[in-house]
């Protein structure tokens, strides 16, 4: 008897493993999945503008990376005190727009050294509504609470997402010819226009996924939304505004991810990476004794030899 819908996964083309440079890029539940990996020692850049919700808006930061773009101050705005960026999350922001430009700015430069050398770029949507601030008629990335009459409200079409990604894609490739990019959309339901206005939304993004798909024989489909809804039916795997995923759900689909995408020889050596990491991380009560300061050195030194072992090579 069958108690749960399995989704079947499509076997990708490529595997993960230590020497892989992998970007991801877009809404929470890519820091999600990046954190995960980033604990076990893959090669990550994680959302270098912060976290972004909307296709267009993860569109406009990869091509902020692609074509070099900095950030000056006529390109912020002050509200309550600080000065914000529009394409950027709050945590860049500063009370001094020097700040403010030295963080966008520098976390810029390190994203387009890394995606020079990407190998896979993991892109998920959230939402295919947008703000688009009515000064310059521009699709935003975070409101930063400005007034809601600075804005104008919609909702994109599959159309829109495909001609946009089209561009986008060719760029990606001219840099990089063999990259692999692998899209989801994200589980977490936005359920500010109720449910069925969630479906609509979700509808759009899995629509133009396909669409692309069809086009562009570099692209996969990670099925994060539909494990959820199907595999995951029952509320214990989501948190307490029942909107959001449980670290349980989490972990669930993580599993899921790591036994498609990831080399078996990579998965032999991520418990003991994990457990290194998973030291470094443990705050000690009393961090200035001898013992505590050798076993960081002691761990510090087993993970940049197993970091040469297995070929990670900055540069």
């Amino acid at each position: 008897m069958k108690l749960q819908t399995v989704i079947e996964i499509e076997k990708p083309d490529f595997k993960l493993d230590y020497t892989t440079r992998i970007m991801l890029i877009g809404s929470c539940f890519v820091e999600n999945i990046g954190q995960k990996l980033d604990h076990f020692g893959f090669q990550v850049d994680i959302n270098p503008c912060g976290i972004v919700y909307n296709p267009l808006s993860v569109a406009a930061s990869l091509n902020f990376i692609l074509d070099h773009k900095r950030f000056l101050e006529a390109d912020l705005l002050q509200n309550d005190g600080k000065w914000v960026s529009l394409s950027h999350h709050g945590s860049f922001s500063a009370f001094q727009a020097e700040a403010c430009l030295q963080k966008i700015n520098e976390r810029l430069e390190k994203a387009a050294e890394h995606l020079r050398k990407t190998d896979v770029l993991m892109i998920t949507w959230g939402t295919s509504w947008v703000y688009r601030y009515r000064k310059n008629g521009g699709v935003v990335s975070n409101c930063h609470k400005f007034p809601a009459a600075d804005f104008e409200r919609f909702r994109l079409d599959e159309d829109e997402i495909f001609r946009v990604y089209t561009a986008l894609i060719s760029k990606l490739q001219a840099l990089r010819p063999d990259l692999k990019i692998l899209f989801t959309v994200s589980p977490i339901r936005h359920w500010k226009d109720g449910a069925h206005g969630n479906q609509l939304s979700k509808a759009v993004l899995l629509l133009a996924v396909d669409k692309l798909m069809r086009s562009f024989n570099c692209i996969s489909y990670f099925p994060s939304y539909e494990i959820v809804m199907d595999e995951l039916r029952d509320y214990r795997f989501y948190a307490e505004d029942m909107l959001h995923i449980s670290q349980q759900g989490i972990d669930y689909i993580w599993e899921k991810f790591r036994d498609v995408y990831i080399s078996k020889d990579a998965q032999v050596w991520m418990e003991r990476v994990g457990k290194l990491n998973k030291i470094l991380q443990h705050r000690s009560s009393d961090d200035t004794t001898d013992a505590y300061r050798s076993l960081r050195e002691k761990t510090e030194q087993e993970l940049r030899e197993i970091k040469d072992r297995l070929g990670q090579h900055s540069g």
